[in-house]
């Protein structure tokens, strides 16, 4: 059985569990092909971007298991996951998707909605009169 490396990662609301394993640079989001969950190329590229800055596209089997959020945070934690399963695998890779500021987790979340307001930092109208 081939060698995997499995990583969790985090955005927002949304994780991301990756199982990597050698093959030929096939990816599977939630049992479908990659191009197909993540339809905008912005999307995609944020996901492949590790393995360009590593150089090592079309090495490794990826699959995915992702929960929560929105796309854009499900592909955030993705490239988050993907990052910390190739410095499990070679710990040379570290340095630079460090660089890329791909090893941090994004700790930004949305605010609470506080009692006695509308919204997070809406509050209502006032009036004078």
């Amino acid at each position: 059985m081939p060698q995997e490396f499995i990583a969790t990662g985090r955005r927002k609301e949304a994780v991301a569990r990756v199982r990597l394993t050698s093959g030929t640079g096939k990816i599977e989001v939630n049992r479908r092909p990659f191009d197909e969950y993540f339809k905008t190329v912005g999307l995609q590229n944020t996901v492949l971007r590790p393995f360009e800055v590593t150089k090592v596209v079309n090495t490794y089997d990826v699959h995915v298991k992702t929960s929560g959020g929105g796309m854009s945070g499900q592909a955030g934690a993705v490239r988050l996951a993907i990052s910390r399963a190739l410095t499990e695998v070679n710990p040379e890779f570290r340095p630079p998707l460090k660089a890329e500021g791909f090893l941090t987790r994004d700790p930004r979340m949305k605010e609470r909605k506080k009692s006695g307001q509308p919204g997070a930092r809406k509050r209502f109208q006032f009036s004078k009169r």
